[in-house]
């Protein structure tokens, strides 16, 4: 706080020094922005591009489809999966393939956590490419 002495009627008069409090201010405003950055998390996944012409397909007969439904089930090319033991089925299922490829289809009233679930499931299984296709 910095006083000034003067002024019309010869008195003191008290002003808050800024430029301390702004200071801070930018001191603060930089560890939250590098505490946001770090914090920030992401999944990769491969989109394909929309077609615009017919249904979508997974290209390639040997393609695996995963297909969440709702209350945690799940069927791997129209063949219903346990769910709880969802990471232990897949891994059995690409034990032998060279291409460790999965399509996970899953429909928009799904929660994020349960889509999220089969993710997390095929990765532990030793998939390595996991693409998303429209639900239905």
């Amino acid at each position: 706080m910095a006083m000034i002495s003067g002024g019309t009627r010869g008195g003191f008069t008290a002003s808050i020094n800024m430029t301390p409090m702004i200071d801070v201010l930018l001191v603060l405003l930089i560890i939250f922005m590098v505490v946001q950055a770090s914090l920030q998390r992401g999944l990769s996944v491969h989109v394909p591009a929309p077609k615009t012409d017919g249904p979508v397909s997974p290209p390639g007969t040997e393609s695996l489809v995963l297909e969440v439904e709702p209350g945690g089930r799940f069927a791997l090319n129209q063949k219903q999966l346990d769910g709880a033991r969802l990471t232990e089925e897949l891994q059995a299922v690409f034990a032998n393939r060279p291409r460790k490829l999965l399509y996970v289809k899953a429909s928009e009233q799904l929660s994020y956590g349960e889509v999220i679930h089969a993710f997390d499931a095929s990765r532990a299984a030793g998939v390595d490419i996991i693409g998303l296709m429209p639900g239905h």
